[in-house]
């Protein structure tokens, strides 16, 4: 069986893919119930037409990954669900939004509680503080909209030139460049 790493700053965790849940489980969650949501609460990051995902459970343990150094995800919007287990200690912090960085970032912290949630905007600079005991598990879920990304890509900030990828491509189609809606219906 193929064994990728989630990410690019986890070494242990799991593609939901490559256990065949993208169809299955991934796929009918963002569309039909967390894009509803993202409509309202995103729609300037295209909440309302998030096409594309990538979903991955990544592990923090003592002789492991301990922490997550500040990032943003390479996804307009992200959730990110405790799948518990006992742990001490490794809050989540937000600070400053990737196109916005301050000489002196702010942060604030949120505990991150066991079968909760946090949505937030991909581009939002966050991490995890460190466990103190135990074991966390999380899945996260990047969400994606080619419709904005299209036109700018969110790691470089500049128009991208598309190759054919397997599975979604981080995001990327050939779909119109104009085919981020102008408003949501909310009936």
């Amino acid at each position: 069986m193929p064994k990728g790493r989630p990410n690019t700053m986890n070494n242990y965790g799991v593609l939901l893919n490559e256990l065949g849940m993208d169809e299955t489980f991934i796929t009918p969650l963002r569309e039909k119930y967390l894009q509803p949501i993202t409509a309202l609460l995103y729609p300037d990051l295209g909440g309302a037409c998030l096409d594309s995902h990538k979903a991955f459970v990544v592990k923090y343990s003592l002789h492991e990954d301990l922490d997550l150094s500040s990032h943003y995800d390479n996804a307009e919007v992200t959730l990110n669900v405790s799948l518990g287990k006992d742990f001490t200690e490794g809050n989540l912090y937000f600070g400053d939004f990737s196109q916005e960085p301050t000489p002196v970032p702010k942060y604030i912290e949120i505990q991150h509680v066991g079968a909760q949630g946090l949505l937030h905007r991909g581009g939002q600079i966050h991490g995890a503080l460190p466990i103190a005991s135990g074991e966390r598990w999380n899945l996260i879920i990047w969400m994606r909209s080619s419709a904005i990304r299209n036109r700018l890509c969110p790691m470089c900030n500049k128009k991208p030139e598309l190759v054919e990828a397997e599975g979604f491509g981080d995001g990327f189609t050939e779909t119109p460049e104009d085919d981020v809606p102008e408003t949501v219906n909310l009936c």
